[in-house]
């Protein structure tokens, strides 16, 4: 009798084309570094992006995003090269969805699309995933169009179509209903996270924060000795996890949360309210930064502005610039009178230069392989105690 055998074929990853726009406000150097970020979204989804497109507007077209000859050159590439989709670095608009699938016949994402994909895939927690579908539906209500959207009939939802209804409304009904009950539900889940944040009683509260893949997960892991999902992929962390630490004689509460990223996508922020609670209501922010990422003080930036825009701005914050292990720099030629650029200044000369900053208090440090790691915890238990002096003046176990 013959075994039957099973197929160790494995499925190929789907090949991907990007493209973005050159306009007054970026160059091309910055739209490459936004695909570059791009690439790696697509990595993270399962997908791999093997082209990219670029041209140069003033502005997007309101149609096709890019202009038709561009549009027809993609599509000789797509059909050459059998592209399973392309990838837009921006939020496209319904109308011109529409549109660009006309000419490009594949399947069409953008930036928030496909981040809300891999927020997805990353959900863990029921209330993460509550969170996710959310931002989904919400996403796609606008964005409906004649097809039948394949939804599922769920029991309780929309039955039968009523008279002179179209399929596209019964569809923007279910989706009405669908985003009115997970209102509901994050609602309550809201009360039942605050509640938890209230009854953590005298503690105090640090969060870790960050761009997206900056080693927030190995930090954490190293300070409270556990063993939290890291690995080298963008949104590895959506659930806030919270464990106790203590350092020398002072306890505090330590919550690892979602990263930030260039264009995150306002649904998600909204979804995301009582994850981004703990940010909020947490008395210390360590910032933390791969200082071996080339664009690295732009996700400074962008981080602070997205901490501004949740009303986390105002918090203490000790910057962490994460992964000196991985830093590399170029010496430059003697003769060489072009001005210095990250990667031509030695780790140590960039140390002083932050360190001189009229900033933040900040330490260079690697995760990975524990270097100035003692120093990160004296520096830290240094700002604990001034938190706890300020906080609790008549709690004097400190002393």
């Amino acid at each position: 009798m013959l075994e039957k055998k099973t197929s160790s074929i494995k499925a190929e990853p789907e090949k991907a084309v990007l493209v973005g726009l050159a306009t007054s406000t970026q160059d091309k150097q910055k739209v490459n570094e936004y695909l570059d970020e791009l690439a790696f979204l697509v990595e993270t989804a399962g997908g791999i992006a093997v082209e990219r497109f670029i041209q140069s507007l003033d502005y997007p077209n309101p149609k096709t995003y890019v202009g038709s000859g561009k549009l027809d050159e993609i599509n000789e590439y797509i059909v050459a090269a059998e592209i399973d989709m392309v990838v837009f670095d921006d939020e496209l608009g319904p109308s011109q969805i529409r549109n660009i699938e006309k000419v490009l016949e594949c399947k069409i994402l953008d930036r928030t699309n496909l981040i809300l994909d891999i927020f997805a895939k990353r959900a863990q927690t029921a209330h993460a995933k509550v969170q996710v579908e959310l931002a989904q539906y919400q996403y796609l209500l606008p964005r409906l169009t004649r097809m039948w959207t394949h939804l599922e009939r769920q029991k309780g939802g929309i039955g039968l179509r009523g008279p002179g209804e179209t399929e596209i409304e019964t569809d923007r009904r279910i989706i009405r209903d669908k985003i009115s009950l997970l209102k509901k539900k994050l609602v309550q889940i809201d009360k039942q996270k605050s509640t938890q944040r209230k009854s953590r009683g005298q503690m105090i509260r640090i969060a870790l924060v960050g761009y997206t893949n900056v080693g927030k997960s190995t930090l954490m892991n190293l300070l409270s000795k556990s063993d939290i999902f890291a690995e080298n992929k963008l949104f590895a962390t959506l659930d806030t996890t919270v464990r106790k630490v203590v350092i020398e004689n002072v306890p505090f509460l330590l919550s690892d949360t979602v990263g930030f990223i260039r264009k995150l996508p306002h649904n998600l922020v909204e979804s995301f309210k009582s994850t981004l609670d703990e940010m909020r209501e947490s008395d210390i922010l360590l910032h933390v930064v791969d200082i071996s990422h080339p664009e690295f003080e732009d996700q400074i930036q962008t981080v602070n502005q997205t901490l501004t825009e949740i009303g986390a701005g105002h918090k203490p914050v000790l910057m962490v610039f994460n992964k000196m292990d991985a830093y590399t720099f170029v010496e430059k030629e003697e003769d060489d009178l072009t001005p210095a650029e990250k990667e031509n200044i030695p780790l140590a000369e960039l140390q002083k230069s932050w360190m001189a900053k009229d900033n933040h208090p900040c330490i260079f440090i690697s995760a990975k392989t524990k270097e100035n790691y003692q120093q990160f915890r004296e520096l830290l238990y240094g700002h604990l105690r001034e938190v706890y002096a300020t906080k609790y003046p008549y709690n004097n176990f400190l002393y």
